[in-house]
């Protein structure tokens, strides 16, 4: 087993503009983590040990200005090629709109799926 497989990055929280996680299960030395959105490189994410905790290390990534737009905003956290970690950001007018229209949808085949039971049961 590589030490990518090993390796689990949680998140911790987002404050102030940067994701902030936890990793463990690495070596005593801080693995390389990027982070990535739309394909583009996130720059300045740090990785320091944890004192007292072998294996283990803080993950803080700042998010840019430039990645913070309209809609569903993923940000994706790897090592050595394997996915650790992702993120999303949701922002924007347009995205309530899509909430409201799938919701909207959503009643509609609820209504649609009642109606039916409520004929299923009376012919049955």
């Amino acid at each position: 087993m590589t030490e990518a497989t090993k390796m689990m990055l949680v998140q911790v929280r987002i404050a102030d503009g940067v994701w902030e996680g936890l990793l463990s299960g690495a070596d005593t030395d801080a693995p390389a983590v990027a982070a990535l959105h739309a394909g583009r490189a996130v720059e300045g994410v740090e990785v320091t040990p944890v004192p007292g905790k072998a294996g283990q290390f803080a993950v803080r990534v700042p998010i840019p200005a430039w990645a913070l737009n309209e809609g569903v905003q993923t940000f994706v956290l790897q090592s050595g090629g394997q996915t650790l970690a992702q993120f999303t950001l949701v922002a924007g007018q347009p995205l309530e709109e899509d909430i409201r229209a799938e919701v909207s949808l959503l009643r509609a085949e609820l209504d649609l799926l009642k109606r039916a039971f409520q004929r299923h049961v009376r012919e049955g």
